[in-house]
């Protein structure tokens, strides 16, 4: 089924989406990095825009069952034009989310990092969330690919 990546231009983003790879269909990037577009075109569809912007996150995920949201991504340096805060951009993510109908959300970060409550948790129908702090990127990578595997959450 497939999935997008949010914030496929971190580190964590880039060891999940080579996890996937063999076991999803299709994997869509979102990333707002014109370098790591380049990197995945040709085996990953990818969708380019402002990670704040939860219209265009959620234009990226139309079709997709479930969306990987990597929360470093929503407060790490870069360029934002909407949400300036990292909380308010989860909350763009979890309403275009939601708007495209996303069956399953796995945020991945640190649990210090998601704003309580948790928007991401109400944005789709199963949730999951993958802890970062004190891991190792292929150990994160594995667990989230086993989520988005499972049959249910």
């Amino acid at each position: 089924m497939p999935v997008i990546v949010i914030g496929a231009d971190t580190a964590e983003g880039a060891e999940i989406v080579a996890a996937l790879r063999p076991k999803s269909g299709e994997i869509r990037v979102f990333v707002s990095d014109p370098d790591a577009a380049d990197r995945y075109r040709g085996t990953a569809k990818v969708a380019i825009g402002d990670l704040s912007d939860g219209s265009h996150v959620g234009g990226a995920a139309i079709g997709a069952f479930c969306a990987v949201a990597i929360v470093a991504a929503a407060g790490d340096d870069r360029e934002r034009h909407f949400a300036t805060s990292p909380a308010a951009v989860l909350l763009q993510w979890a309403d275009g989310l939601r708007d495209a109908g996303i069956s399953r959300v796995i945020a991945v970060g640190a649990a210090a990092e998601l704003p309580q409550p948790n928007p991401l948790a109400a944005a789709a129908p199963e949730y999951g969330f993958v802890e970062t702090a004190g891991k190792q990127l292929s150990a994160i990578a594995a667990e989230v690919a086993g989520l988005e595997a499972a049959n249910i959450l």
